[in-house]
């Protein structure tokens, strides 16, 4: 039996689907994009081990594997955080 405490809170909880959604696939991929061009610039070490082939080195300041693996990770928090807050707002 269902809780009427849960089916209260159902009413009130957004909809945030696993549906693809091409808004927020543009806004993870434009935050990952943009972390790429930033936190290989801010990272202490970015050249520490090995290169990571990306197609123009001096736009992407050459980062290594690891410094382009912490760049994604945080491109993904920040855009799924985004998605969850525009849908959230009911903007997307």
């Amino acid at each position: 039996m269902i809780s009427s405490v849960l089916l209260a809170i159902q009413a009130t909880v957004p909809n945030t689907g696993a549906e693809f959604n091409f808004n927020r696939f543009l806004i993870i991929t434009v935050s990952c994009i943009l972390a790429v061009l930033i936190i290989p610039r801010v990272i202490r070490y970015p050249h520490v081990g090995p290169k990571m082939p990306l197609p123009f080195p001096s736009i992407f300041n050459n980062p290594s594997v690891g410094a382009f693996l912490a760049a994604m990770s945080t491109g993904h928090l920040v855009g799924i955080g985004a998605v969850l807050g525009l849908t959230n707002l009911g903007i997307i």
